[in-house]
């Protein structure tokens, strides 16, 4: 059975999801020490203007290192009125924003503790909506070495180190204005391309895998 490792990620992007559906087991890793500036708490949508980064505050720890499962998740800015507003303005007039905007909303109008299952309880719910059932276990200890390990490689300006993620075009709003944008948040291939979204992720990998 081929595995994959990967980071905890808010709404992660396009490619990540491509390894939930192209591998027979995810383990998603918690005994890592949390890396600043990557998808671990951040995504990138498509706005009017482009390309919107959306971060969520952290709890700075005490100590110089801390596992990625202990990360709090912070109140400061109002950041999860901010986000939502992002989303409602980047994605209302997308084809199935409507449809699925109520099942988003319960993530931004209450306080979450933690930032682990703040992500996964998000991926579980697109992992829903888009008919797509990855077999998910969480690591018990770190281990360096792993095969598979898109830990680190999923990550912002890192794209085009991956030769199994093909990102051909879907539908997107803002494509007269900014052409295709690769490799957003799975965010903007649910609400732009609905139930259709996992044939994407099929056509957007080459792995043997996925014919299945």
């Amino acid at each position: 059975m081929e595995a994959v490792y990967l980071s905890t990620a808010y709404l992660a992007p396009v490619q990540y999801y491509c390894k939930l559906f192209q591998y027979e087991q995810v383990y998603i890793e918690t005994e890592e020490n949390y890396l600043k500036q990557t998808y671990r708490n951040r995504c990138h949508i498509a706005g009017a203007n482009g390309v919107l980064p959306l971060s969520i505050p952290i709890e700075k720890p005490e100590t110089i290192k801390c596992l990625t499962k202990d990360i709090r998740i912070s109140d400061h800015g109002n950041w999860r009125h901010l986000h939502w507003n992002a989303i409602v303005s980047a994605y209302n007039t997308s084809p199935f924003f409507e449809y699925y905007q109520d099942d988003f909303v319960p993530f931004y109008s209450k306080k979450q503790n933690f930032l682990l299952d703040f992500n996964e309880e998000l991926r579980q719910l697109v992992c829903e909506l888009l008919d797509l059932h990855p077999a998910v276990a969480y690591t018990e200890q770190y281990q360096p070495t792993v095969a598979h390990d898109f830990r680190e490689s999923i990550r912002p300006k890192h794209a085009g180190e991956d030769p199994d993620f093909v990102p051909l075009p879907y539908y997107q709003v803002f494509a007269t204005k900014y052409g295709f944008l690769p490799n957003l948040s799975i965010l903007d291939l649910l609400f732009n391309m609905g139930p259709e979204g996992l044939l994407v992720l099929k056509n957007y990998t080459r792995h043997k895998s996925c014919e299945r």
